[in-house]
């Protein structure tokens, strides 16, 4: 089994999804070890000359101006966690649970937080034991960071709270008991170390930015797929027109076409006869897909370098700087960084499935189609008997709708809370929750356009196929049969929605960048 080493410096987006989703082990590193008790040291070194520390010495929030007794230090971080449970609604999917968990104990290797290593470890082990704290989504601000859904996770590791064990969802303490993990007893500092940071957020994003790597390749995919069925021109992808308008993901994606369009003699250069006639370009759906996926790649990229920073960064307050010998408040909890990402992030995948939407809607359009039938099924049928693929166009459009009401940013928008003092939020785990669930709609659009293609090539001939299409053909096949006569397609959708989720077409021996 594969095994993360975590530092604090060096986690990748990768092997997130390896422990988030594969279950790959999580170890410490020996360095880490020693980064985080010396930070302890120094948190007590500070605490022993009685300086004033918020959230040790002090109350949390309005009420850090109020000073704890030295007795009450342990009490106060477990009522913090305690308090600040109040999440609400269905709990985050197991895979954002886990990245979650791997990503604060991640933060906590990097010797800022105070924390003592048992805690540390204690959070490792119920990872690789796969105790799973059941944590409501929504709740949260962004700023103190991921406050509520940070803290249903703390309550497991303190006996407390729910969680998944084995399949069965369970008190926490059973949990803890059931797979040999002792709770911990949080001491000064360790509660705001655990409930403060922007690990919710940038769970969601790290696995949206690659869910979304493997949903653009598989657009250009769908989209080479229905230009053949479309008798697309070819001239669009010719590698001059992008070399003088060079913006990254433009070029990558038109040698994306390319590549996969190699061998077509579906696809055809612009002074060629198509059904009688000639047509000198193709609307902007076929025409512009190297600018408007090449768009999507480019927002794609900088989002996961704004992420790539955040999974490796010290994001609770105070930080404990060990080799000045202070502990300083600061702002890294705020969510902004990953809160407009997000939004960017969402209104490019919103883009990518409004664009396939129209693909689709031409290959039913038998005014649009260039010779296919309407709505992709056979002529042969009683004109009307049959509906074929009129509905999925309905599906997409409904999907695409509903993404472009996603897509308004969350991030210009802000509450205060904590009577006023936490005075502007980021609102980042809404940003995050709204990118993940277009993501979602747009897997769902593309797997109908990519079956509304496929549906198209049965009356172009799958034989005249390019090499890259064909194989992406005869992947859909092999899962959905034609459509000969009207029948469930929902059974269709989701098999072809399965293909691109497990990165079927972003996997295939196509030649993509």
């Amino acid at each position: 089994m594969k095994q993360v080493a975590i530092d604090g410096e060096t986690l990748t987006i990768e092997n997130i999804v390896a422990v988030a989703r594969s279950n790959a082990v999580v170890t410490i590193s020996d360095k880490s070890k020693k980064k985080v008790e010396h930070a302890q040291d120094t948190l007590k070194h500070l605490v022993n000359e009685k300086k004033i520390i918020y959230g040790v010495t002090t109350g949390f929030g309005a009420l850090g101006n109020v000073a704890i007794s030295p007795e009450d230090v342990r009490k106060l971080q477990v009522n913090l966690i305690r308090s600040h449970s109040s999440a609400v609604g269905k709990p985050l999917s197991k895979d954002v649970t886990r990245a979650l968990m791997l990503l604060r104990a991640n933060t906590l290797t990097k010797g800022y937080s105070g924390i003592y290593p048992q805690t540390l470890e204690t959070l490792v082990q119920m990872i690789n034991k796969d105790v799973c704290p059941i944590i409501p989504e929504k709740g949260s601000v962004g700023a103190s960071g991921d406050l509520a859904p940070l803290s249903h996770m703390a309550l497991v590791m303190i006996g407390e709270g729910k969680a998944e064990y084995n399949g069965i969802v369970m008190e926490g303490k059973t949990a803890m008991k059931s797979a040999n993990i002792p709770p911990v007893t949080l001491n000064a500092k360790e509660g705001v170390a655990l409930n403060n940071g922007t690990q919710m957020m940038t769970a969601i994003a790290a696995l949206t930015v690659h869910d979304a790597e493997i949903l653009v390749q598989t657009a250009e995919v769908a989209a080479a797929l229905s230009l053949e069925a479309l008798l697309g021109i070819l001239d669009a992808f010719d590698a001059k027109i992008h070399k003088v308008r060079p913006h990254y993901g433009q070029v990558i994606t038109a040698k994306n076409i390319r590549s996969i369009l190699s061998g077509s003699q579906l696809a055809k250069t612009s002074n060629a006869v198509v059904k009688g006639n000639k047509y000198p370009q193709d609307p902007y759906s076929l025409r512009c897909i190297p600018q408007v996926l090449g768009t999507v790649r480019d927002a794609i990229r900088f989002v996961k370098g704004i992420v790539e920073v955040e999974i490796n960064s010290a994001t609770d307050n105070p930080l404990v700087f060990s080799e000045s010998k202070e502990c300083l408040s600061g702002g890294n909890f705020h969510g902004q960084p990953i809160s407009a990402a997000m939004d960017y992030l969402a209104i490019a995948l919103a883009t990518l499935g409004n664009f396939s939407e129209r693909r689709t809607a031409r290959l039913m359009d038998r005014n649009l189609s260039r010779g296919l039938p309407a709505f992709l099924i056979t002529e042969k049928t009683k004109s009307g008997l049959q509906s074929g693929f009129m509905t999925l166009q309905y599906t997409a459009a409904a999907l695409a709708s509903e993404n472009k009401s996603l897509a308004h940013p969350a991030s210009v928008d802000s509450i205060p809370t904590s009577a006023n003092f936490e005075d502007f939020v980021s609102m980042g785990p809404i940003a995050a929750r709204k990118a993940s669930d277009i993501l979602r709609n747009a897997q769902y659009i593309i797997a109908i356009e990519l079956l509304s293609a496929a549906q198209g090539i049965e009356f172009r001939g799958p034989d005249k196929l390019g090499k890259g299409t064909k194989t992406a053909y005869d992947t859909i096949r092999e899962e959905v049969p034609v459509l000969q006569e009207d029948r469930v397609v929902h059974k269709d959708i989701e098999a072809v929605g399965a293909l691109i989720r497990e990165g079927k077409f972003s996997k295939l021996e196509l030649g993509l960048s």
